[in-house]
């Protein structure tokens, strides 16, 4: 009978606080947004150009986070992980830029107070910059939940070994 190896893995795991900031942050963001464009004056067809390219850019921001992710791992990984086809990058980048480009351009020409267009302009970048954080934090935590339940797979079936073999 050859014996167990005994190693230590450690599994990197966030912390409930930072856990909390990062939803707190978004939903703060998604509040800020909501509120911003509610209010918003103007015609109709102006609030509802902005809220969407609000909620485009949102979704792209989580698309870019994904793909980037994706990227770096199947980078990492063996040769015959699977890679995404070059117009799948054209696509992910160009929706995201067109979809900053679009949104900023509908704010900068709005005819609205120039304090209006600052407080859209920075709960717009800060729902972005938090729905990125927020990607990351939702993937990290699955991670690590494949971590943890590969290594309870490896520890079970070391078990089910050592007991076969006595």
């Amino acid at each position: 009978m050859q014996p167990l190896s005994s190693t230590t893995v450690s599994i990197h795991r966030d912390t409930r606080a930072w856990q909390f900031q990062t939803w707190a942050s978004f939903a703060i963001a998604v509040f800020l947004c909501a509120t911003g464009l509610s209010w918003l004056p103007g015609e109709a067809l102006d609030r509802a150009f902005m809220v969407m390219g609000y909620v485009f850019c949102l979704s792209t921001a989580f698309m870019l986070s994904k793909f980037i992710r994706d990227g770096e791992q199947a980078a990492s990984a063996t040769a015959t992980a699977s890679r995404d086809v070059p117009m799948w990058r054209v696509v992910v980048w160009g929706s995201f830029f067109t979809a900053m480009g679009l949104t900023a351009w509908g704010l900068v020409r709005m005819e609205i107070n120039d304090s209006y267009k600052a407080f859209l302009g920075v709960s717009w970048l800060f729902l972005v910059s938090s729905a990125f954080t927020l990607a990351k934090t939702l993937r990290d935590r699955h991670e690590a939940d494949m971590a943890e339940a590969r290594l309870q797979g490896r520890r079970m079936a070391r078990a089910e070994a050592a007991t076969t073999a006595e």
